[in-house]
């Protein structure tokens, strides 16, 4: 069991007291330009923000997608490879710079607020962290909200981890990750895998998870002042009620039950100070910890959602990336001890 980093070990770069100049600018200007980037999507803040609807997710879709394209660009070097079965899985195989083929792999659940977002605009961030792995990495492309309603993401992550699977890569050879939402499903697919038998992946990273659907944990952080730059609280729970739809406030599928019997993957999360998800990263560490799992939290100071996915935005989604790519290969390397004794 590792112990979370909220106050931090002197040695390491999330330990320090404040975040980069870069991104404490970034974040100021970026609370100043939100309304009017709202406004552009042709959308009043409000609106927005209270009562979002189908049409305004469907409109504002492609300018959020583009202009996350945009901020988070992809390395030279990549190589990627679609995968689009007919009435099987979709997504997309990264291959970061000087990557070949490999016995290990990584399994990408890309966040979306179930909504929005796809492989393409996560493929920067899950190229990097291919480069820093040496592994390549399989990217799910699942259905979204509202069109498609809960628990069909989940379903289909389950599905992508049993192609996987069925292509001939045994459990200890994965490591699954996933930002956002992705964390949420990743999760989901762990209960899953225990109630089917299946084994769990190798290990986890999880960047800025969201443990709780109904957004309770991010609402009440907000209204204890605690303001993310990017993101609303209020936004997102409207936003990812659309894809919810009536499901039953009990659903063992919202909020997933973690148990020492569930054999849990070795873990690491990252969320920054500032973001709205903050307290469901430290809900998900505590409840692997007190399942018996091994999980180390880092909260990096003024840092905001997914912060690894944009590395124009200051030096610490690079560093948060290479701590990252330590992590998943401690977890290989302790294997191969013990498998050698």
């Amino acid at each position: 069991m590792v112990a979370s980093n909220d106050i931090g070990d002197p040695a390491q770069p999330w330990h320090t007291p404040r975040g980069s100049r870069r991104s404490r600018s970034l974040n100021s200007s970026m609370q100043r330009t939100l309304p009017a980037l709202v406004s552009g999507f042709g959308l009043r803040s409000a609106d927005a923000v209270n009562s979002p609807t189908p049409t305004m997710i469907r409109r504002a879709r492609p300018v959020v997608n583009r202009t996350i394209v945009a901020l988070s660009p992809v390395p030279r070097g990549t190589t990627i490879s679609p995968v689009h079965e007919r009435r099987g899985v979709r997504g997309e195989w990264v291959h970061g710079r000087g990557v070949g083929p490999s016995a290990t792999i990584i399994y990408y659940l890309h966040g979306s607020g179930f909504v929005v977002c796809s492989p393409r605009t996560h493929r920067g961030l899950v190229s990097r962290l291919s480069t820093l792995t040496g592994m390549p990495a399989f990217s799910l492309d699942y259905r979204l909200g509202p069109e498609y309603r809960f628990p069909t993401a989940g379903d289909d992550a389950i599905a992508g981890y049993r192609w996987l699977l069925d292509r001939g890569y045994s459990p200890n050879q994965i490591v699954i990750a996933g930002d956002s939402a992705g964390g949420h499903m990743a999760l989901d697919l762990l209960a899953y895998n225990h109630a089917q038998g299946l084994g769990q992946p190798r290990a986890m990273v999880l960047f800025s998870p969201l443990s709780d659907p109904t957004f309770e944990l991010s609402l009440a952080r907000q209204r204890g002042g605690h303001r993310d730059p990017l993101i609303d609280a209020r936004l997102g729970a409207n936003v990812i009620r659309m894809y919810l739809g009536d499901v039953a406030a009990d659903d063992p599928r919202l909020h997933i039950d973690l148990s020492a019997d569930m054999d849990l993957p070795a873990t690491l999360i990252q969320a920054g100070s500032l973001e709205v998800m903050a307290d469901d990263a430290r809900d998900i560490h505590r409840r692997i910890t007190d399942a018996g799992g091994s999980c180390e939290l880092q909260i990096w100071p003024d840092q905001t959602h997914v912060f690894q996915m944009f590395p124009l935005f200051g030096p610490e989604a690079a560093r948060a990336l290479r701590a990252a790519a330590s992590f998943v290969s401690d977890q290989f390397d302790r294997s191969r001890v013990t498998d050698s004794r």
